[in-house]
């Protein structure tokens, strides 16, 4: 999937998408909703008090590999739907719609609480943690694996924005991408996906 992603890219800058067949563009698309559903609501910020510290690091990779992958499907996707002259079939709603809740879902539960620190949860059930002071204490160092995962949603935030310019959304999708789109300006240490998010927040006030 990851590989697929960067083709798509390529073939969207080439822009010769519209050239593959509309059947195996559609096929595409709805696996790669299964594949995007399969990370949608996963969290990585678990925290299993009986495992061992080794066990639950075993079990955060496999969960980062299924949201990782899932970023990769809902990438390709985008580059399918944003890319020129493309047929009106391959704009999906159920498609659409899973990219951005996934997105939204991450965003809160995964990269919020990993770059800005009041976003987090107390694992001793003392509600989240909303202290100043906790930010200035919160260490810079981020797994690469976040990092990554931190890129390929700006990169889906920003294609969103231009998903907005080419194809007409319903109301509640709309109301969805909003919050979005608004939510990051409230965050700390997310500067590049706040560049981002201007972007998909000029594309919803021009829709």
């Amino acid at each position: 999937l990851s590989e697929l992603g960067s083709e798509s890219a390529k073939i969207k800058a080439m822009g010769i998408m519209d050239k593959l067949s509309t059947d195996k563009t559609v096929k595409v698309l709805n696996i790669l909703e299964k594949n995007i559903q399969d990370g949608s609501k996963l969290s990585t910020l678990l925290n299993h008090n009986n495992d061992t510290e080794d066990e639950e690091r075993l079990w955060r990779d496999l969960i980062m590999e299924r949201v990782t992958k899932s970023a990769d499907a809902c990438l390709t996707a985008i580059n399918i739907m944003t890319s020129p002259n493309m047929p009106k079939a391959v704009y999906i709603e159920d498609v659409i719609e899973r990219v951005i809740q996934y997105t939204k879902f991450h965003l809160q539960n995964t990269l919020y609480p990993q770059y800005d620190p009041v976003y987090r949860v107390d694992p001793h059930g003392g509600g989240v943690l909303s202290s100043k002071a906790k930010r200035a204490k919160c260490s810079t160092h981020k797994q690469r694996v976040i990092v990554m995962l931190y890129n390929k949603v700006c990169d889906i935030v920003s294609s969103l924005s231009e998903l907005l310019e080419i194809q007409l959304l319903t109301d509640t999708t709309i109301l969805q991408v909003s919050s979005m789109g608004i939510t990051p300006f409230f965050v700390e240490n997310v500067s590049e996906l706040q560049l981002c998010a201007i972007k998909l927040v000029t594309a919803v006030s021009i829709f």
